[in-house]
């Protein structure tokens, strides 16, 4: 199993990104947190974003994780719809993370929750295609 990592930060101009130091935080997560790589994209929902969202998911293994700090994860669902779809990826591991309003450290501490409810859920579930 693998977790990707994928950031954005709202074209840097989002005053929910204030606390947060996007040069240091790929880094940071990689250090922390047991995933395979970490992305950060100044707008996810753009055009490069989303080339960079439907490489990661296209190549994919069945049991990859794509792990996606970014804004509120309604808003996630919605935006990378279409592209979850086309690629074929399991929805299910899908994993929007709402990062905004906090600072490097609030980001880890969300991010690591997530990749801690993921190794929960394979513990439980280990068939990927679950």
């Amino acid at each position: 199993m693998e977790i990707k990592v994928l950031l954005c930060n709202c074209k840097g101009l989002c005053d929910s990104f204030k606390d947060s130091d996007m040069n240091k935080l790929p880094f940071e997560v990689e250090s922390d947190l047991d995933v395979k790589y970490t992305v950060l994209s100044p707008q996810l929902c753009g055009q490069g974003g989303n080339a960079i969202l439907e490489e990661a998911m296209k190549t994919a293994k069945p049991d990859s994780y794509l792990l996606v700090g970014a804004c509120a994860p309604k808003a996630q669902e919605k935006l990378f719809k279409k592209i979850i779809r086309a690629t074929g990826f399991n929805e299910k591991h899908f994993v929007p993370v709402d990062i905004r309003g906090t600072d490097n450290t609030g980001i880890l501490d969300r991010l690591r929750e997530a990749v801690e409810g993921i190794l929960k859920q394979t513990e439980v579930s280990p068939n990927p295609a679950a």
